[in-house]
């Protein structure tokens, strides 16, 4: 089950291992994908980027959302 819904915004922490660097600031949720065995995945894209992204949910929190102190 999907924890965001489309045209919502969120921001993005991409693992350190994901080239190219992602844009700074909100992404705006485009499309939900289907569910895989590391959970769900979106279609998103910044205002700063020309591309869209695929990202895993584990990457996103809600535009906003206090971030952890252990991330």
């Amino acid at each position: 089950m999907h924890k965001f819904r489309v045209g919502q915004l969120v921001d993005l922490t991409p693992p350190r291992t994901a080239a190219p660097a992602a844009a700074r600031g909100a992404y705006s949720i485009l499309r939900l994908l289907p569910e895989e065995k590391e959970g769900p995945h979106y279609r998103i894209k910044s205002k700063h980027e020309h591309h869209e992204r695929i990202a895993h949910e584990r990457d996103l929190t809600p535009t906003g959302a206090p971030k952890s102190v252990f991330s």
